[in-house]
């Protein structure tokens, strides 16, 4: 079986800046890591791996500096990886990223399921794994909470929906994106580290993928960043000083006043 698990280099959500004259995130120089969903994407390709062999190739768009987040996979026990950098790839939203995912997806031989991450935290938007089923042509399944069966060339899968959950089975190769209660990431191993250490990336380009110029990039994006801003605060503020025991007293007396009780 081999599975292909979608990763993304993010900033650190506690050092987040934006180019206000572009609309796009400022990458360089700030602390990145792995983005936190994309961990459980590892973590159930490789216990999949393990339960039904094959191998795991995880692929990633970036900047050089992306490398790091592949080495970290495969610390935790991916064996191959893909590294998609070009400045031409810079400034791409999620339609670019997912058709250049996708050309880099479609180079694997015999791929029976890509999972992803059910989102990005810089981005927040989830459209990106539906959007390499749609470039890929293949079924997609979101929110997997978790892989029931696979078997005969089809998967059995639980969705989480907003009530409960729902039971799918759908044909592979297929997408899936998964949440965070479908396991607990393992740490990375020593052996891992190891192999990890001494891993030589070559990166691929846009003319390697065979990309097409209007279809990657900042250019290549359909949707724009208009304006970054803060929005004004808005409404009557009130701000209560003391200990806490007086603030809290201090509450009650105006949520009394306001005939809140």
């Amino acid at each position: 079986m081999h599975i292909a698990v979608c990763v993304k280099q993010v900033p650190d959500a506690s050092d987040v800046k934006i180019d206000k004259a572009t609309g796009t995130m400022v990458r360089e120089g700030v602390p990145s890591i792995l983005n936190p969903f994309d961990a459980y994407a590892v973590e159930e390709a490789v216990s999949l791996k393990e339960k039904h062999a094959g191998k795991v190739t995880a692929v990633t768009m970036g900047p050089p500096q992306a490398a790091e987040v592949l080495k970290h996979v495969v610390a935790m026990g991916v064996d191959e990886v893909m590294l998609l950098s070009d400045r031409a790839f810079a400034g791409a939203d999620t339609w670019a990223t997912s058709y250049t995912l996708g050309l880099g997806l479609k180079k694997l031989e015999a791929l029976d399921l890509v999972i992803c991450g059910k989102q990005a935290i810089d981005g927040d938007t989830a459209q990106v794994g539906p959007g390499i089923a749609e470039n890929l042509g293949v079924p997609f399944v979101a929110y997997v909470r978790k892989v029931v069966e696979v078997k005969d060339g089809s998967m059995k899968v639980e969705r989480l929906i907003e009530d409960g959950y729902e039971v799918v089975e759908v044909m592979l190769p297929a997408v899936i994106t998964v949440v965070k209660e479908i396991n607990s990431p393992r740490m990375p191993s020593l052996k891992g580290k190891m192999k990890a250490k001494g891993l030589v990336i070559a990166p691929q380009d846009a003319a390697a993928l065979g990309a097409e110029a209007g279809n990657i990039g900042l250019a290549g994006s359909p949707t724009k960043v208009v304006k970054v801003f803060t929005p004004p605060p808005k409404g009557k503020r009130e701000k209560i000083e003391g200990t806490p025991a007086e603030q809290a007293a201090k509450v009650i007396d105006r949520l009394v006043e306001l005939k809140v009780f």
